[in-house]
């Protein structure tokens, strides 16, 4: 197996025409990684446009100083883009993200399950909706932060675990269809570590250089699964006993 691009006449997305011929949409969450690969896209002299989603809870977002939300995120992508000359746009997902992703996750909490919402939202809305809106923009691909290679196969396009394997991100993209494959790029996937992406946000004087990695699922900003899941579903988690398999009771749980 060998990283794309793979013959002589592709340029570093593995694409027929130069890098000024061809538009990439980056989709840029507002952190490091992802404002990195436009920036190092912008600065290989492709026609980069930035995209953020808003995914939720808007005005909570903006209003809340220093969290980890939507408004200072798109705040942040915007910055990034303004820095490096290509435009930014952000696309209201919300009801989208609701139904596809935050529903389902309030659910299978709800029936024991241990969901992982992020699996969902590559699954069904960062490489489902937001991939299509690439295609309708004209886009010639979707690049993304996510440290994961894209690599060669005797059939066609290939994921494989990053060179980092501390970042690696190969789970969370399990579902990738070939299709989506064809058209997704990874740039960070070969690089050696965190630091090195970092290093390279400095050298692009990035205001995100140093900004910290969010550790909570999105839509779970202070890590309150039972605040959340109440909020969505009032009333639905109900105490109970703890039981044993052969029966006995062990202890009393508040519902989730």
């Amino acid at each position: 197996m060998i990283p794309l691009p793979f013959s002589t006449g592709l340029n570093s997305l593995g694409l027929p025409r130069p890098p000024a011929e061809t538009r990439v949409l980056v989709a840029m969450s507002g952190g490091v990684d992802s404002s990195v690969v436009a920036a190092m896209l912008a600065d290989e002299g492709y026609e980069v446009v930035g995209v953020t989603l808003q995914l939720y809870d808007h005005g909570a977002a903006l209003a809340k100083k220093g969290a980890c939300c939507a408004g200072r995120d798109i705040h942040d992508a915007r910055r990034v883009a303004e820095a490096m000359g290509f435009p930014h746009y952000v696309l209201d997902y919300e009801n989208r993200f609701r139904e596809s992703v935050i529903d389902e996750f309030a659910d299978a909490y709800l029936a024991g399950a241990t969901p992982v919402p992020c699996i969902r939202c590559n699954e069904r809305v960062k490489f489902r909706d937001l991939l299509e809106t690439a295609r309708d923009l004209g886009a010639d691909c979707m690049a993304t932060g996510h440290y994961i290679r894209r690599m060669a196969g005797p059939r066609g396009p290939e994921l494989h675990r990053a060179a980092d394997p501390a970042r690696d991100q190969s789970y969370f993209l399990f579902s990738t269809t070939r299709d989506q494959l064809e058209y997704l790029r990874f740039p960070l996937g070969g690089r050696a570590s965190k630091a090195e992406t970092r290093a390279l946000a400095a050298r692009y004087g990035l205001a995100v250089a140093e900004k910290p990695d969010s550790q909570d699922i999105c839509f779970v900003p202070n890590g309150s699964y039972a605040a959340v899941i109440e909020k969505l579903r009032p009333g639905a988690a109900e105490p109970g006993e703890i039981m044993h398999l052969d029966g006995r009771v062990l202890g009393r749980h508040d519902g989730v």
